[in-house]
């Protein structure tokens, strides 16, 4: 009887950390759905590549990083406006950044040197 209660605990004990995991989204990084601000996606792509390479906005509006199913990060070049990089080995997640100064702002992903990409505010 003691080992069956064991058993049932230990299958309660998954079950939540399961459903904990799934209501968070499994990461603090993002969501696990690609979200789009404004309409403005750059996607880090399991071939390397950042999709589209240079992207177009006005001051004010969100770009979203989707990372798909390669770690990928992204980090600005150092520039006075620029918004915060995007650390850590980001899989399956989106994140939002913000642009809230014109100019130029070209970013690499660390972990894969040769990624590069342009999002230019207007």
């Amino acid at each position: 009887m003691r080992n069956s209660s064991l058993t049932r605990a230990k299958y309660l004990i998954v079950a939540l950390a399961a459903a904990t995991l799934a209501a968070c989204g499994g990461s603090g990084y993002g969501t696990t759905q690609p979200i789009t601000s404004d309409g403005h996606t750059v996607t880090a792509t399991a071939g390397l590549t950042f999709t589209p390479p240079t992207l177009d906005v006005n001051v004010g509006q969100a770009v979203t990083f989707a990372f798909q199913s390669v770690a990928h990060n992204v980090f600005f070049d150092a520039r006075a406006g620029a918004p915060a990089d995007v650390d850590g080995n980001n899989a399956n997640v989106s994140v939002p950044r913000t642009f809230t100064t014109a100019g130029t702002y070209t970013y690499t992903c660390h972990i894969h040197p040769s990624m590069h990409g342009t999002v230019v505010v207007h």
